[in-house]
């Protein structure tokens, strides 16, 4: 069994966690974009050749599905994605959790990139699935980047200015881009009023782990021996996990499995 996730960056490792947890025999195919990232500020077009370029190198280690652990991408690249791929090959995407952290009550606020934030898409979202709940979109400029690289200070910096803006009765917090859950008890801390209880975090990484599963007719099994290889790739060159996807607890995880040289299968 293997499964290849595609994102510009270390957005991909939540979602290759969560998957690695509930089957540690799974096979892995990270495949990023350093040389076009990050893809948020990118035309649509520009994006969608890009994802699809990272896609179709995935799909040279033929994988049994292809999960695309980017918001940004899932909007403007899905639909080209699944015409090219599917049905030969199960398309899963992700989207921002608001209808369930609307099903939880509210008030809540859906923390994005600030292309995303104020959008059409992440806008029908609320109206869509929210309902009566108030939401509030809070654009978090620099978070991502900051994530991205391992820039502490800038992952505090750009949490607190975020976190400024975000209402302070909010009792959950929507993760509306997949960079964002990487740092997310850091958000949680930041967000979190004296004396109120903690707020829920919603990220997309769980859904989209148990979604792939579904779709390819595999049931979780974490015990399941550890066996599950580790093929990583970088704008379609075989590379190694950055050393910022150390830093994070999803990237050590992934680590421990036995790292592949990248060739592609003859």
């Amino acid at each position: 069994m293997k499964i290849a996730l595609v994102d510009s960056g270390l957005g991909l490792l939540p979602a290759a966690a969560a998957v690695r947890r509930l089957r540690p025999d799974v096979e892995l195919v990270l495949s990023s974009d350093p040389d076009g990232m990050p893809w948020g500020p990118r035309e649509p077009g520009d994006l969608g050749e890009r994802v699809l370029a990272c896609a179709r190198a995935a799909v040279a280690y033929g994988p049994d599905a292809l999960v695309v652990a980017c918001n940004t991408a899932s909007v403007h690249a899905l639909p080209a994605l699944r015409a090219e791929l599917e049905p030969a090959l199960p398309v899963v995407g992700t989207v921002p959790a608001v209808k369930p952290a609307a099903a939880g009550g509210g008030p809540l606020a859906v923390w994005a990139t600030p292309a995303t934030t104020g959008s059409d898409y992440q806008r029908r979202l609320i109206r869509d699935f929210a309902g009566g709940v108030a939401a509030t979109e809070v654009p978090c400029p620099g978070l991502a980047d900051a994530v991205e690289h391992g820039d502490e200070a800038a992952v505090d910096a750009a949490i607190a200015a975020a976190a400024a803006r975000t209402p302070r009765d909010v009792t959950a917090v929507v993760l509306g881009c997949t960079h964002y859950e990487l740092v997310g008890e850091r958000i949680r801390a930041a967000v979190r009023q004296p004396a109120a209880p903690a707020p829920a975090l919603y990220g997309s990484a769980g859904a989209v782990a148990g979604q792939v599963l579904r779709r390819i007719g595999a049931a979780p099994d974490p015990a399941a021996a550890p066996s599950g290889g580790l093929t990583v790739l970088l704008s379609g060159r075989p590379g190694a996990l950055p050393p910022a996807a150390l830093g994070y607890a999803e990237g050590r995880l992934l680590a421990g499995a036995p790292a592949r040289s990248g060739a592609v299968p003859g």
